[in-house]
C-alpha cells in the first residue's frame, strides 16, 4: 500500500514538475523577448500566452522550442547525476527523481516526433517556422530513440538497483 501510494503521488509530482520546467522555460523567453501576456493554469495544465502579433518568426520558434530543450537539459542533469541520487535514502526523493527523469526524457520527445499530428502541432507549429518540420521530427524521433536507450540502459538499471539494496 506505501509503496503504490509513493508511486501515485511522485508521478502526480513528476508531471507538475514536468509543467513547471517546460511551460517555465517559455514563460522566460517570453519574458526576454517581452512579449508575455499571461499564464493560463486549465484543467490538463499550463499554458503560457504571448503577444504572437509582436513576435518575429524567430522569436516565435525559440519559444516554441524552448520548453523542449528546457526538459531534455533537465532530465540529462538527472540522467548524469542518477548514481548520487540513488543513494539518497529517502525513497519519495528516489522515486520522484524516477518519474520526472522519465517524463522529462521521453514527453517532449515523443511529442514532438509522433504525437503532435493528431492534437493540432502545438510547439512544433512555432518550430515549424525556424526549421523544416520534416527535420525537427525527424530530430525528435532520433532524440527519442537515445533517450529510451538511456532508460533501458543506465537509467531504470541504476534505480531499480537502489530499490532492491534498499528496500
Amino acid at each position: 500500500m506505501e509503496k503504490r501510494m509513493r508511486q501515485g503521488v511522485c508521478l502526480t509530482l513528476g508531471i507538475v514538475i514536468y509543467f513547471i520546467v517546460h511551460e517555465g522555460a517559455h514563460a522566460l523567453v517570453a519574458a526576454y523577448f517581452g512579449v508575455l501576456k499571461r499564464v493560463n493554469f486549465m484543467l490538463m495544465g499550463i499554458q503560457v500566452d504571448v503577444y504572437a502579433e509582436q513576435m518575429t518568426s524567430q522569436q516565435m520558434g525559440l519559444f516554441c522550442l524552448a520548453g523542449a530543450v528546457a526538459t531534455l537539459v533537465v532530465a540529462w542533469l538527472l540522467v548524469l547525476l542518477r548514481e548520487r541520487i540513488c543513494a539518497v535514502k529517502s525513497k519519495y526523493a528516489r522515486a520522484l527523481a524516477w518519474y520526472v527523469t522519465l517524463i522529462l526524457l521521453v514527453l517532449d520527445p515523443l511529442y514532438l516526433s509522433v504525437l503532435y499530428g493528431f492534437v493540432g502541432g502545438g510547439d512544433m507549429n512555432g518550430i515549424a517556422l525556424i526549421m523544416p518540420k520534416m527535420w525537427a521530427t525527424i530530430g525528435f524521433a532520433l532524440l527519442l530513440a537515445v533517450d529510451i536507450f538511456a532508460v533501458v540502459k543506465w537509467v531504470y538499471p541504476s534505480y531499480k538497483r537502489s530499490f532492491a539494496e534498499q528496500d
